[in-house]
């Protein structure tokens, strides 16, 4: 089982004149969910150091430690043990540590029901409502905003080996995983409509930056973990999707990939000649058909390259057990491909890019106008817009014509409740339980203010403990934190 678990940094925009600036926005916005048990709890950032490189350097530079009061305006810790909070100008979300793509799809859709609570209570409590908030990774004017996956990897398995396999792989999943965009940005070339929100904004091969100079393969090296053991894989070439199945393969494909990487498996040998400008011609093929050059001149597709993982998977699992979502994942995977290789318009009810390209194309038929009218990169946003009522993904939700993977029920129990197979599990259930004394948490650590000025920490540095089924009946079972450090021996 890997621990998995995604970051999404949301777009802000005013709706109200007097509500122009973003920073204090994006505060207000989370500062008015009123699902938080412990509102004061603050965030821990003791083994966070984002400056360690993975190819064995720190950079220079600050790391973020914010004093107490700032702290806790900065972060909201979350009863499903994930996280709530402001980064740079922007509210973000990210989920807790889960065991599955099936469960990164529900608390990645619990939190785009956490940040629209966020929106409805700041409306009631100001009457008026002052911003709007998209799952969504580009401004239209040339900002673009994040959305990072983390996948825990065995510290065994050296790092130029785990760029080498996935830049082919990273640069070719917006076919299956892209958000769709209308036009183009940061100078690149022109285009009408493209797969990916993001392969615009990549600019390098490898880098430790994520805001500038953006690279395919990241080589932040902070695990939230113990490092000896474990690294933490830091992708950001992916796209903030609202369709479940886009989010359920961009996850559960790398999953996969990861697994072979971990066990040294074969795999496909694939070494793409530019890959940032391969990227971005992947972005551009509509119709999933167009050649990019590898190393040496010899061409390939952007189907030929996860068609070649996924063929060495099903030999790999052939002779393996795995899961039922990894089963599912392999089915889903082949029939997406199949379909694209047929036609990507077939996948209008499965995919992001496609069922928003439909929308607008339909759009345009219907009005009588072209890809330039502005009124089409008003929809590419809105299909964005996290207000179930506003959101045009929500409308085809609603009609059904989007492809489900979780049930609403899944959805609703993952907004307060955490995952039960990742230290998670603890931290939510402390953070809902022991909420009056809780002091704050990060993803290696629970903080209890015992009194006397006492904070006790509780550590949690494997990702694969405090799970369900070694903490529950500790849990159920201890009435106070003093019992609790007792038990635990801290």
């Amino acid at each position: 089982m890997r621990v998995l678990g995604t970051e999404t940094e949301f777009g802000i925009a005013a709706k109200d004149p007097s509500a122009l600036d973003p920073v204090s926005g994006s505060f207000a916005v989370i500062g008015h969910y009123p699902g938080l048990p412990a509102p004061e709890a603050l965030w821990d950032y003791e083994n966070e150091n984002p400056l360690l490189d993975a190819r064995g350097f720190e950079v220079d530079g600050e790391r973020e430690r914010p004093n107490p009061d700032y702290n806790r305006q900065l972060n909201k810790v979350l009863a499903n043990g994930g996280r709530l909070y402001v980064d740079g100008a922007h509210p973000e979300y990210s989920t807790p540590e889960c065991s599955n793509a099936k469960e990164i799809v529900a608390f990645e859709r619990a939190g785009e029901r956490i940040l629209a609570t966020c929106l409805q209570e700041m409306a009631r409590v100001r009457g008026i409502e002052q911003y709007v908030l998209y799952k969504n990774n580009s401004d239209g004017k040339g900002n673009s905003y994040g959305y990072h996956e983390n996948y825990l990897v065995s510290r065994s398995v050296p790092f130029d080996r785990i760029a080498r396999v996935l830049t082919p792989f990273l640069v070719t999943r917006p076919i299956f995983a892209g958000a769709g965009k209308v036009g183009s940005e940061n100078q690149t070339s022109p285009t009408e409509y493209q797969i990916s929100q993001r392969a615009d904004f990549f600019e390098c091969l490898m880098d430790l930056n994520t805001m500038v100079k953006r690279p395919i393969i990241n080589t932040r090296d902070e695990p939230h973990a113990d490092a000896a053991r474990f690294r933490r894989l830091h992708v950001i070439t992916g796209d903030a999707n609202m369709a479940e199945l886009s989010t359920y393969l961009k996850v559960g494909t790398l999953d996969i990939v990861l697994d072979l990487l971990e066990s040294g498996a074969d795999l496909p040998q694939f070494e793409l000649d530019e890959p940032v400008r391969a990227f971005k011609q992947v972005s551009r093929d509509l119709d999933v058909k167009e050649t990019v050059k590898l190393v040496g001149g010899r061409p390939t597709t952007a189907l030929a390259v996860p068609r070649a993982y996924l063929s060495a998977a099903k030999y790999f699992y052939a002779s393996q057990d795995h899961s039922p979502t990894t089963h599912d994942v392999l089915l889903r995977w082949e029939d997406v491909l199949n379909q694209l290789d047929r036609d990507p318009r077939l996948l209008v009810k499965a995919l992001d890019w496609v069922a928003k390209r439909h929308m607008i194309e339909s759009y345009m038929e219907r009005k009588g106008c072209g890809w330039d009218d502005p009124r089409m990169k008003l929809m590419d946003l809105q299909y964005h817009d996290v207000r179930a009522d506003k959101g045009l993904f929500y409308t085809l939700e609603r009609s059904r014509l989007i492809e489900r993977i979780v049930e609403e029920d899944d959805i609703q129990r993952a907004e307060l409740n955490p995952p039960t197979g990742t230290r998670a599990y603890f931290r939510g259930r402390c953070v809902s339980k022991f909420a009056k004394t809780l002091y704050g948490a990060s993803w290696t650590s629970v903080l209890f203010d015992v009194g006397n000025t006492t904070i006790k920490k509780v550590p949690l540095m494997d990702p694969h403990r405090g799970t369900q089924a070694l903490t529950r009946e500790l849990l159920d079972t201890t009435d106070s934190v003093d019992a609790l450090i007792e038990k635990l021996k801290v």
